[in-house]
Formats: structure tokens, C-alpha cells, sequence
């Protein structure tokens, strides 16, 4: 019997191991590890099929804070707070937890009146993914329509929206139809437009742009994060891995801790005009497994300036005028086993003219205890007021300019729970109003 019990132990302690490196480890064991995870879910997908749940579980927020046993927005749903009185539209990207499904709703924040929903059919679009590269394999069993989330979705000219969510770059129309898609590589993260029209996205690029001595040839060993540009007719028209920028530039790349992901490149933010410190075509990148922000000119493949060490997994890199910028730093510390904002998180303003750090509405982000160890955005509009998407916990802020809290919404469901947001936008210059513009009108012909 003790023998009987060892030999249990070992091969229990052996079918784990086939578990762990078919999840997360670096080398597979093809059939024999795919298998051993097979029979490891089998309990797991049929409490899903038979009670439903499991579905969506992984998007509602975790409400409650680290040590705190009451909820952070107990009896808060929906919008609260006054409507503005300017003229601003908010793109609002969220997760439906009564739809149980991705939505885009556009909302006119002097009335918090919903205009328009985009509501897409995600399992068609999925069904022509080209599912035999392996950069899209994950989509056969996590990117159904129960799961998908329309990211930082942008609005286009003709009253559609463009967006990814680790998955092929889709464009579809007014009527939520599918226009085109590009499933060339994995798109994720931010999604914005330069000045000639096309847009940058970060992508996972595959085959590897990088050395095989660095980082082999098989499919998952690397995250290979590079800058794509993409026409407004879904054509690829250039790419560069951001490994490769960095070396070229005769920076270090690895270190032991971030082998696998030592960019996670989450935001490309396009230079629209020329300044004293940048050029019209250059890109700020946001690469906050380094805490770094960099300046790069595709044109010479030259990194013009670097900040490190000011911010701490930030994202959301903003041009504020022709000498700052702003950035979202989520300001999270890496402790032993968890991830943890450190008090809360901030707006930094980097002043080129000056060399100078600083924070924005400091005292109100601590006073109103924002905080998102990972995601969400910051923009500072042109009337110095401040939008946030705390996306950690489902919530949006709107900030005056003196740091009084205008507004805040909760993306709260029927059934209680907060679900995620992803990526929202706020619509303030002259060219994005002139866009809702003429949705209004599309609207009133139909």
C-alpha cells in the first residue's frame, strides 16, 4: 500500500507538470501535454455547459479592494454626478453584463443621452479568422461572442468603428456590418490615427522579426511587440519590431525577469505636427515592462528621446502641446506573488522645455482613490479638464480643470456585478464633434 501510495504521488506530481507546460510553460509536449490538460478541464467545462456560468465570470471586476470587506461603489450604477455644459461625446467601450456581451455606446455627456450602439456579430467575424495561424489559434475557444471585447475602438468618418481585442483588426460600418478585417498578426492595445489617415496598432508580430538566436522559431516562445501601420482600407503598410528598435539603437533588450515579454507595448501615439522637440511622423511608445516612454522616427529608425523610471507599468502616452506630454501611470509595484498600486494611480506630465516631471490633479486622483495596477487610460482635453477609464474596476471620471469630480460612471449590471470597460473614449476636438456630427444626421434620415 505504501508502495501503491508513492507510485499515486508520482504520477500525479508527473500529470501536473504535463498541466503547467501546456498552459504556461515555454516548451510543449505536443500530444501527450494537450491531452493531460484535456481530461485537467473536463470537471471545469461541464459545470460551465450545465450551469452556464464560467462564461463571463473573468469580466466582472474584482469590486472589493485588497483588505477592505465592503464594496468601493456600494448602490453606484450607471452615471453620477451633473451633465456637462461644452459640447463632448463619449465613446463609451464596455462589457454588457445583462447582454452578456461586448457594446459601443456613443453618449452626449451634456445629457448622458445614448446616441448610437454598435453591437456587432463577433462569432462571424471570429469565423473568418484564419484560425490555422498560429497567432489566432486562442480564438477557437476564447473569443466567442460571450468573451470578445471591442478595444479601444475608433470612430471612423462614415459613422463606424475600427477595433481589436488580441485578435484580428476589424473594421465595420454605421450598421455594425463587417467591412474588413486583417488577421495578418495579433492586434492589441491602443489604436490611433497619424496625420496622413492610417493608423498605428501594436502588434505580436509572427515569424519573429528577431534573431532565432535570440528567441527561436517556435510559436510562443517570444512576444514579439512591434509597431504596425495600418491603411484605412486594412492594408499592412509597415512594421517594425520594437525588440529590433531597441537594439539597433544599441540599447539592452533581455533581462532574466522578462525573457518571454520584456516590452508588452501597449500604446503608439502618432506625432501630428512638427515642434521644437519632435518631428510630424514620429511615435511616442509606451513599454511600461521597461517604465519607459520613448520618442522613435520611423524615418532614420532613431530613438529620439527616452524617460524611464518616472512611471511604473503606465500607459496612454497624450501630446499636450508642442513641448508636453502626458501619461497614465498606473504606478504598479510588483510584490512577492501579486501586482499593487502603490496608494494610487497618476497623471505625470513630462515638460521637454524644462526636463521637468510632474503630476496632474494629483490630489483629486488620491482624494477619489483611482487606481488600475494594469490598462486604462488618462487624456487631459483642451480645456485642461481630465477624463480617466479606471479599468480595473469598470468605472470612468471626468474631472474639471480645478479637480473638482463632475462625474463618474459605474458599468454595473442587473445581476450587481461591475463588468469590465475597454478602452473608452472621449470626443472633444473639432474633428471628432464634426464625426458625431454627421452621425446625427445619418440618424435622423433613417
Amino acid at each position: 500500500m505504501c508502495l501503491l501510495g508513492f507510485l499515486s504521488l508520482l504520477i500525479a506530481i508527473g500529470y501536473g507538470v504535463l498541466v503547467r507546460q501546456e498552459l504556461v510553460g515555454t516548451t510543449k509536449l505536443g500530444l501527450v501535454s494537450k491531452t493531460a490538460l484535456f481530461f485537467a478541464e473536463i470537471p471545469a467545462n461541464l459545470h460551465s455547459i450545465l450551469t452556464g456560468e464560467g462564461q463571463t465570470n473573468d469580466l466582472r471586476v474584482k469590486e472589493k479592494r485588497r483588505h477592505l470587506k465592503v464594496k468601493r461603489f456600494k448602490n453606484k450604477s450607471g452615471f453620477q454626478g451633473s451633465p456637462l455644459e461644452r459640447e463632448i461625446y463619449l465613446l463609451l467601450a464596455r462589457y454588457d453584463g445583462n447582454e452578456e456581451r461586448s457594446i459601443v455606446e456613443l453618449i452626449d455627456l451634456r445629457t448622458f443621452e445614448i446616441i448610437k450602439i454598435w453591437k456587432p456579430d463577433i462569432d462571424k467575424i471570429n469565423d473568418l479568422a484564419d484560425t490555422s495561424l498560429p497567432e489566432h489559434q486562442h480564438l477557437k475557444r476564447d473569443k466567442h461572442s460571450k468573451r470578445y471585447l471591442m478595444t479601444h475602438p475608433f470612430l471612423t468618418e462614415d459613422g463606424g468603428l475600427i477595433f481589436q481585442h488580441s485578435s484580428p483588426l476589424v473594421r465595420i460600418d454605421e450598421n455594425s456590418k463587417l467591412v474588413w478585417q486583417n488577421d495578418t498578426d495579433q492586434f492589441h492595445h491602443s489604436l490611433e490615427q497619424d496625420h496622413e489617415g492610417n493608423f498605428w496598432v501594436p502588434t505580436h508580430a509572427f515569424p519573429y522579426q528577431l534573431d532565432k538566436k535570440h528567441v527561436g522559431l517556435k510559436h510562443g516562445n517570444f512576444l514579439d511587440d512591434a509597431i504596425t501601420k495600418v491603411s484605412p482600407n486594412g492594408e499592412v503598410l509597415f512594421q517594425k519590431s520594437v525588440s529590433n528598435i531597441l537594439l539597433e539603437n544599441n540599447m539592452k533588450l533581455f533581462d532574466r525577469r522578462w525573457i518571454h515579454d520584456p516590452i508588452h507595448l501597449n500604446d503608439i501615439q502618432p506625432v501630428l505636427s512638427d515642434g521644437p522637440y519632435w518631428k510630424q511622423g514620429d511615435l511616442f511608445l509606451s513599454l511600461p515592462l521597461k517604465s519607459s516612454v520613448i520618442l522613435y522616427r520611423p524615418s532614420t529608425n532613431k530613438i529620439i528621446w527616452m524617460g524611464r523610471d518616472h512611471t511604473s507599468s503606465q500607459h496612454d502616452v497624450n501630446i499636450l502641446d508642442d513641448h508636453r506630454i502626458s501619461i497614465f501611470n498606473n504606478n504598479n509595484i510588483a510584490y512577492f506573488k501579486k501586482n499593487e498600486v502603490d496608494d494610487h494611480s497618476e497623471i505625470v506630465i513630462y515638460n521637454f522645455k524644462t526636463d521637468e516631471y510632474s503630476k496632474y490633479l494629483d490630489k483629486s486622483l488620491k482624494q477619489n482613490d483611482v487606481r488600475s495596477f494594469s490598462q486604462s487610460r488618462g487624456k487631459i482635453t483642451n480645456n485642461n479638464d481630465l477624463f480617466i477609464e479606471e479599468q480595473n474596476y469598470g468605472r470612468l471620471l471626468f474631472f474639471n480643470k480645478d479637480g473638482s469630480l463632475q462625474w463618474e460612471y459605474i458599468n454595473r449590471a442587473k445581476d450587481d456585478y461591475v463588468y469590465a470597460l475597454n478602452w473608452s473614449r472621449i470626443l472633444f476636438t473639432d474633428v471628432d464633434i464634426n464625426k458625431v456630427k454627421k452621425i446625427l444626421e445619418l440618424e435622423d434620415k433613417k
